[in-house]
């Protein structure tokens, strides 16, 4: 069986609407192929590579799982992708931190985001949402930057992992605000947001896909969304820009593969996002998680983005004074 069998299967599937022929499926072995995610199950990138592997089983003779390999902010599991022989087998929905902020904050990645991946394409943006404790005496960002100033390093904030958007966005924010804020960080966007309910941190910068449910539940308080207009599904939580503060807070996912792949396997992976993640009812099912879809024309596309946000983190990371680890 080639490496381009799944994509072609995939794409003749999604896009065409037809069902694989018993006799074609008679003939080949169902494989395995795996879909690694750098976080734990229930994260962001978790809940959409699991709605990405519900498309795409219905049209494919291959067996897909997701496969967490939660660590260091995506980096363990891109770290295992780059080792991965390029047979098509093994694939991964990877955030944008492990990939363009990641290098530029830990010393010892074990992959080179530039020369060990070749870029299938994006598949949407998670935007994030800046939330607080119900006890936290603040209801908009100006009483929250004016209480942190009045009581500096009292408060603490949450985060997905250090290098992650969660950590080096709230960073950002900090220092347009003058804020003194503990950062606490996580394995996953789950346990920190947990903390920030149960009152033992804070604040958190987190995906609206792990915060929304919280914040319709009471459970949490919006201070701000990290989008340039306000989220559909937090109709009434103002930006960070409606605020006077000129930063967004969005990351994205693409689908990568090890490198060496052969194109025609990429083409065919990019043609089958298209396929099974597009459409008025998976973007509504998109938006009630909190993602908002988004794709990339071709695999040149998203691989020449991928190279101009490690470019752009990087010089985030740097501004900041981000001590590496």
């Amino acid at each position: 069986m080639t490496a381009t069998h799944i994509g072609r299967r995939a794409v003749i599937g999604a896009a065409m609407g037809l069902a694989v022929a018993p006799c074609a499926v008679a003939q080949s072995p169902k494989r395995v192929v795996k879909i690694m995610v750098g976080f734990p199950p229930g994260q962001a990138t978790d809940t959409v590579a699991r709605l990405w592997v519900e498309r795409l089983a219905p049209h494919s003779p291959d067996n897909f799982i997701v496969d967490n390999r939660p660590g260091q902010g995506g980096s363990i599991a891109l770290g295992q992708l780059a080792r991965a022989t390029p047979d098509g087998t093994t694939m991964m929905l990877a955030h944008m931190s492990a990939l363009c902020t990641n290098p530029h904050f830990y010393r010892n990645t074990p992959y080179n985001t530039l020369k060990d991946f070749d870029a299938a394409g994006l598949v949407g943006d998670l935007p994030f949402v800046l939330v607080a404790n119900p006890s936290i005496p603040v209801s908009n960002l100006e009483e929250l930057v004016r209480y942190a100033r009045a009581n500096p390093g009292r408060l603490t904030n949450a985060s997905s992992g250090n290098g992650t958007v969660s950590h080096l966005a709230m960073e950002e924010l900090k220092r347009l605000t003058g804020m003194e804020i503990t950062h606490v960080p996580y394995r996953g966007s789950s346990l920190g947001v947990t903390d920030v309910i149960a009152g033992t941190v804070s604040l958190a910068l987190e995906t609206a896909t792990s915060t929304s449910p919280h914040i319709q539940s009471g459970r949490l308080k919006a201070i701000a969304a990290g989008t340039e207009k306000r989220l559909a599904s937090l109709p009434d939580v103002p930006t960070l820009m409606e605020q006077g503060i000129s930063l967004t807070a969005v990351t994205w996912l693409m689908a990568i593969y090890p490198h060496g792949l052969e194109r025609e396997t990429l083409v065919a992976t990019h043609a089958a996002i298209n396929a099974t993640l597009r459409g008025p009812e998976i973007e509504e099912r998109l938006l009630s998680i909190g993602a908002v879809p988004r794709y990339s024309s071709s695999p040149e596309e998203a691989e020449a983005y991928m190279r101009s946000e490690f470019v752009r983190w990087g010089e985030i990371v740097r501004r900041n004074n981000v001590p590496m680890e």
